[in-house]
């Protein structure tokens, strides 16, 4: 944390992040490692979230209360096929799903990791209290065979980025340890860095020995 910090001198504490890049070994197109957790020290973010819901309904209201960006069916799926994503999240009223699954939206916003998913909890019955669930949690995505996530603020103390880290690396082995039925994942790298800052691997070699954090927490599932 001292390196990091270091390179961040100058910039405001809640507007700079440290960010954990978990490298996965395994196929690169077959199933990937996703999930929303919450965090023991939530890391402030700001996102737009998109709701797609009947219109003229109680949950289209509820929703623009909670400062949804984008809201209703056909004004959705128009801007999506005219490439105007500006959201950052996306949720659908389990009434409206029917009618999204038909619209094709999903080739879009599929690859972009913001389809709507009963899965991953974002098809649901009451939108707007999704919303205020999903604030103080974080979402993460494998990408070309990397998930990253913010873990932390330049602010926080080493105590809890230390807790932050292991609960984000427990809850990805447990991820990687569910798809091992389908297909063969494992945790082969863990880089860790900050807004304007270089990256370090975690590997032990500049590890603390007090620190709570083993070299075991940070690889294999």
């Amino acid at each position: 944390m001292r390196y990091l910090r270091a390179w961040e001198v100058g910039q405001k504490p809640t507007s700079v992040k440290y960010e954990l890049a978990v490298r996965i070994s395994g196929m690169k197109n077959g199933p990937v490692v996703r999930n929303r957790i919450r965090l023991p020290h939530p890391v402030k973010t700001d996102f737009r979230v998109c709701v797609i819901c009947p219109p003229d309904s109680k949950y289209a209201d509820a929703a623009r209360a909670a400062g949804a960006v984008l809201v209703g069916e056909d004004e959705v799926f128009d801007a999506v096929k005219d490439g105007k994503i500006e959201f950052d999240r996306c949720i659908c009223q389990i009434d409206s799903a029917a009618k999204m699954n038909k619209s094709g939206i999903g080739r879009i916003l599929g690859p972009r990791g913001l389809m709507p998913s009963s899965k991953f909890g974002t098809v649901v019955v009451d939108p707007a209290k999704t919303m205020k669930d999903m604030v103080g949690a974080s979402e993460y995505r494998e990408r070309m065979g990397v998930v990253r996530m913010a873990i932390g603020q330049v602010g926080f103390t080493p105590d809890e980025l230390s807790r932050n880290l292991k609960a984000f690396m427990e809850s990805v082995k447990k991820d990687v340890s569910r798809l091992s039925d389908r297909i063969s994942k494992g945790v082969v790298e863990v880089v860790l860095s900050s807004t304007n800052g270089p990256g370090f691997p975690l590997s032990g070699a500049m590890a603390n020995p007090r620190s709570p954090i083993t070299a075991r927490e940070l690889s294999g599932p």
